[in-house]
Order: C-alpha cells, then sequence, then structure tokens
C-alpha cells in the first residue's frame, strides 16, 4: 500500500507516488445573494449580536475570543478574532451569509454539529450563518467528560460510555462535532491504552480537543505532547535519553507529530499541492535524522504523580491501594536528569547541546507550529472531515491563509480556521448539490450521534451504555476515540481499488470502511437499534414528532428528508419510501405497536439511503 499523507492519496495497490493533478476551482458560484466582503459581513454580524440576536455573550465569534499560553516562558497566544479576515491574501467575498431556506439551513447545521432540529433551523435562519456560529462558540462551557466521570462511581463507567455522553447529549454540540474532527488528526485510541483511571484520562483529552477548537493551534500541539493519554498511546511516557549501554529515546512521538499531526510528509504549497524537485519527484518534509533529533526533545517526561497522590485511594471493595485520579488532569512532568541533553537539528533549526528540557521543547512544538506546511496540511483534513472530500486547490488555500494569518496578525487561531471551513463559498454554494464529486461519506458514529440527537434519544441510567461500536459485521464498523492505528479509522487520501473514483483520481476517506461486511453489519445494526436502542433498552429514542405524523406518510417522509438529509433525498427515493410506508395503510384504531413500526421504517429507509448516506 502507498501512503501519501501530505496530497491526501492512497493507493490500494503497488503503484509509484505521482504528483497531484492541479486541481481546478470548484464551480462557479451561483449569482451573489449577499455580496458583502467577510469583514462588513462581520460588522452587521457583531452589531446584530451586541443587540442579542447572535447570543453567546460578547458578540459571539468577532469579540475578543480569549486566550491561551503559547507554551514555554510564559508566551501568550491571544485566540483571536475574525473580524478582519477579508484582508488575508486569497480573502473572498463571501456570499452565503444568510440561509434563505430550510434546506441551506439544515446544510449548514448538519456539516457544523451533528443534528439538525426545526428550532436550530429557526435560529440559523433568524440569525445568520456567522452570528450563529460565533455565539455557538462562545456558549457557556458544559459539563465535561472529566467531570461526567468523576461523578460515577469508580469503575461504573468507561471511556466509550463517557464519549457517546457528550456526543448526544451535550448542548455545544458544534463544539463538539469540531472536536471530534480533531481526534481523527490527533489520535489516540482506548483500543490500546489503559491505566488505573482510564476513563478518567480519555475524558480528559476529549476535554483538551474540545478547548481546542477556541483556542490557538499553537496551544493545541502543545497540550497533546504532553497529555497522558497521548504519552501512553506513542511512548513519550516515560521516554528517556540516550545511554551508555546503547538505548536511545524512542522515535515514535517525533515521527508522527511531523507525519499526521502537523506537516506531513511531503513539503507543500499553500493550496495543498506537492512541492516537486527538480526531478520531478516530491520533496519530503523531513528526514529520518529529523525524526532522530526531535525525539530527544521529548525525553524525560512521566505522569505527574507526587508522592503524597500515590497510594492514597482505594478502590470500592479492595483492600489494595492506588494513586488518586489527580494526575489525569495535569500534562505530564519534567524530570530533567532523564531529558537528553545533546545538540539536536531538525527541520532547519537547531537546539544547543545543554539546553533544558522545557526550553528544548518551546524552540521543537515553535518550529512545528510556524512550518508553512501546517495550515494546508491541517486546514485540508479539516475540510474533508467537514465538508467534501476532494476540495479544491482555491479551497485549501483560502483556510490555509486564514490558519497563518487570521487578519489580525495571528497564526493558528482555530476559531477562524473553523468558520473559514464552514463559510467558504464553496462550502455554501448550491453547484455543489449537483456535483456528483462534491461531499463525503457519512461516518458511521456520526450517523449514530444524529439519530440519537434527532429522535430525542436518552439513557435512563445516565451511563450511555452504548459500548464499543467498532465491529463491522454486526455493529457500526467505527466508535469514537477508538480508531484501529495512529491513521484514524481511515487515511486522507484513500482510493477505493478499481472505482470510478480512482479513475477520475478522487480521494474517499471514509469509504476505507466501506466493504460487504460493513454495508450489511450496518444495515442489521440500525435495524435493530432503531426500535430497540442499547443496554436493554436504557438507551432508547422517543420519536415523539414522528409518531405524531404518522397517519400521513408524506409528511413524516419530508421531515425525515429535511433534518437527516437537508432535502437531498431524490424524488425517487422518496416516492420509494413514502409508498412503502402509505401500504397497508395506518390509521388513527391501528395499533401502536403498527404505528410503531412505521416509524421505524421511516428512519431505517431513510438512514440506508445512497442521498442519505453521501452528505452535500
Amino acid at each position: 500500500m502507498v501512503e501519501d499523507i501530505a496530497t491526501g492519496r492512497v493507493e490500494a495497490t503497488d503503484v509509484p507516488l505521482r504528483a497531484p493533478e492541479t486541481h481546478a476551482d470548484g464551480p462557479a458560484a451561483a449569482a451573489p445573494r449577499n455580496p458583502l466582503p467577510l469583514a462588513a459581513s462581520l460588522a452587521a454580524a457583531a452589531a446584530l449580536a451586541a443587540c442579542g440576536g447572535g447570543g453567546g455573550g460578547g458578540g459571539g465569534i468577532f469579540a475578543g475570543l480569549g486566550s491561551g499560553s503559547g507554551g514555554g516562558d510564559g508566551d501568550t497566544i491571544q485566540a483571536g478574532s475574525l473580524t478582519p479576515l477579508a484582508s488575508t491574501p486569497s480573502a473572498q467575498t463571501y456570499v452565503y451569509t444568510q440561509a434563505k431556506t430550510d434546506d441551506e439551513a439544515a446544510r449548514f447545521l448538519l456539516q457544523a454539529q451533528f443534528s439538525a432540529s426545526e428550532a436550530e433551523i429557526a435560529a440559523v435562519r433568524a440569525q445568520g450563518l456567522l452570528p450563529w456560529l460565533g455565539a455557538q462558540m462562545d456558549r457557556a462551557p458544559t459539563e465535561t467528560g472529566w467531570a461526567w466521570v468523576a461523578g460515577k462511581p469508580y469503575d461504573t463507567v468507561n471511556s466509550d460510555d463517557m464519549i457517546w455522553s457528550q456526543l448526544m447529549t451535550s448542548a455545544d454540540g458544534a463544539r463538539k462535532r469540531m472536536a471530534l474532527a480533531l481526534s481523527e488528526i490527533f489520535v489516540v485510541s482506548a483500543n490500546d491504552v489503559s491505566s488505573n483511571w482510564t476513563a478518567h484520562m480519555f475524558a480528559q483529552y476529549w476535554d483538551m480537543l474540545v478547548a481546542g477548537v477556541t483556542g490557538n493551534f499553537r496551544q493545541l500541539l502543545e497540550n497533546v505532547s504532553l497529555n497522558p493519554a497521548m504519552g501512553h498511546y506513542l511512548n513519550t511516557k516515560g521516554n528517556q535519553k540516550e545511554n551508555a549501554q546503547g538505548r536511545q529515546p524512542d522515535e515514535n512521538y517525533a515521527r508522527e507529530v511531523m507525519q499526521l499531526m502537523s506537516i506531513g510528509l511531503y513539503q507543500l504549497n499553500a493550496d495543498g499541492s506537492v512541492r516537486l524537485g527538480a526531478d520531478g519527484a516530491p520533496l519530503e518534509s523531513y528526514t529520518q535524522d529529523d525524526v532522530t533529533n526531535l525525539a530527544r526533545v521529548f525525553t524525560g517526561y512521566d505522569l505527574d504523580i507526587p508522592s503524597a497522590e500515590r497510594n492514597a485511594f482505594t478502590p470500592p471493595g479492595q483492600s489494595f491501594t492506588i494513586e488518586s485520579n489527580a494526575w489525569t488532569t495535569r500534562p505530564m512532568a519534567l524530570t530533567a536528569s532523564r531529558h537528553s541533553m545533546l545538540e539536536a537539528k531538525f527541520l532547519g533549526t537547531t537546539v544547543p547541546a545543554n539546553t533544558e528540557g522545557k526550553a528544548a521543547l518551546k524552540t521543537a512544538l515553535d518550529t512545528l507550529f510556524n512550518h508553512p506546511n501546517v495550515g494546508p496540511f491541517i486546514g485540508r483534513q479539516l475540510i474533508q472531515r467537514l465538508v467534501t472530500s476532494n476540495p479544491s486547490a482555491a479551497y485549501v488555500k483560502r483556510v490555509s491563509d486564514v490558519f497563518a494569518d487570521n487578519g489580525a496578525g495571528l497564526r493558528g487561531d482555530m476559531k477562524s480556521v473553523f468558520a473559514a471551513v464552514l463559510l467558504d463559498n464553496e462550502a455554501r454554494s448550491p453547484a455543489g448539490l449537483a456535483d456528483p464529486n462534491f461531499g463525503h461519506l457519512r461516518e458511521p458514529m456520526l450517523r449514530l450521534v444524529q439519530w440519537g440527537r434527532t429522535f430525542g434519544a436518552s439513557s435512563v441510567a445516565g451511563t450511555w451504555k452504548i459500548g464499543n461500536r467498532s465491529d463491522a459485521a454486526s455493529s457500526l464498523g467505527q466508535s469514537p476515540l477508538r480508531s484501529p492505528s495512529v491513521f484514524n479509522f481511515f487515511r486522507p487520501g484513500y482510493v477505493p481499488p478499481s472505482s470510478a473514483m480512482a479513475s477520475a483520481k478522487l480521494v474517499a476517506p471514509e469509504f476505507q470502511l466501506v466493504n460487504e461486511t460493513s454495508v450489511g453489519g450496518y444495515l442489521n445494526f440500525m435495524q435493530n437499534v432503531v426500535p430497540n436502542g442499547f443496554n436493554s433498552k436504557d438507551v432508547v429514542a422517543s420519536y415523539a414528532a414522528e409518531k405524531a405524523l404518522v397517519l400521513d406518510p408524506a409528511a413524516l417522509v419530508r421531515r425525515l428528508n429535511l433534518l437527516m438529509a437537508a432535502n437531498q433525498l431524490d424524488a425517487d427515493t422518496l416516492a420509494l419510501i413514502t409508498n412503502a410506508l402509505a401500504t397497508p395503510a395506518v390509521t388513527a384504531t391501528s395499533s401502536d405497536t403498527l404505528k410503531n413500526n412505521r416509524v421505524y421504517a421511516a428512519v431505517l429507509m431513510v438512514m440506508a439511503a445512497p442521498g442519505y448516506l453521501i452528505q452535500k
């Protein structure tokens, strides 16, 4: 298998690497409906929010957005403001600032968060896209994953329960959706990590990603590097300096933080295209020497467990003691004697010999953060997760430019980056709806979360025992925070072999999860989940609004089409589902069982329809 993380291509056959095709810009946008420059649009939106229209306090995304430590020596990086975004080099006139129809509002909501309700559709239409998004970014904090786990008796909930609870119930669905996208770049997996406090550790990692949505990429990179869960997963926990017996620093994290979390394998232009050498071959971003040298920086770190916290907790019903859970809330601590003091040269930067560990880490992370690859490498993947698998080069460049400078001279402002992804003309243009190459396959875990949120799922016990849904034959084939490897559930550049997509030189990342087993497994799984939920009906959906429409199949299907698929199901599919629900007719005197089964059938058919599975 040939892997090209930088260009976002993985071929399932042994073929030589090739330079990416030059991408034409996306389809021409429709005639402007509100052709205001973004700065003017934001000023108007800010005024609306200040009058209460935007919600979220302080004017939402365009107000002061807080700050985050830049790491090392007290540097501070402000989170930034979107207001002057139109001054960036590739700034566009933002055409689609309002959702003129329910379809447009639902389409935006299903990209920005997990689900769309009638009330949310109305709010988006009334507020405008940016004020609504700003209000979501600035929502008051909701219960963290760590607090949820800590509120349960010891060892009664696990990391699966925590993440399903967060995804299904948190009021700040937009922040959680964006954090889930980050979790597929900064991968840690519960398949491979365990401790005395595994659920607490993963909950804190998740909370860190949620905070990263509204912070700065530089701080996120540091938080990830020092997080206990990442320390367990990629071997920075307990990683020690070289010694006379031949021990060398573990290189795992040094390699993956470059390859997967910041700069990628090949040097990139701002539009995501690969830079080529004089021989026409892709230019590598780093070498093995860079990995070996960078690994020295990540030595000396381990879990921060003071002596007083060791043997401080007795598990219920046990006679032995373990450490308290406080370490799960803290970054790993540096032990100077275990940190390599050798000179470290990487990516054109030198950490001099005998540099103290924290200063060496600051230099390394600053170097990665300021590398020109980061904007296009990270930006393209966020576009893929939220909007479309094959963005135009121009779309990637616009997002990359916002990463480099949000218009106020700030690099790495994640609020601005996420807004640039979601508000771009290519994301919002109706042209994408008719373009067979636009959009992406809905990830299975997103389908399940949408089901729960749309149909009022709740957990009677409050424990959200949905479990590990990784098995493809009998379940989803995907479960949050349970990637099978550090390369995520799928590669950014996966190409289904011997397919039309391969012939067209298009990528389809989520299709790496698709085969005969997973397709049948998903349908069988949802056929059981839709009526029965999970854990002996502890987690079940109510379908209150759907049951009220069961006597009118056409109305029921219209509701499901809007809320689940932003009215993207084609006429033939709508007719097929409606006709199937109409015979035999359900009447007011029909049994509750018949009525309920008709609703379940409607939901299942929509969730199996191609127009739903492919999100545009």
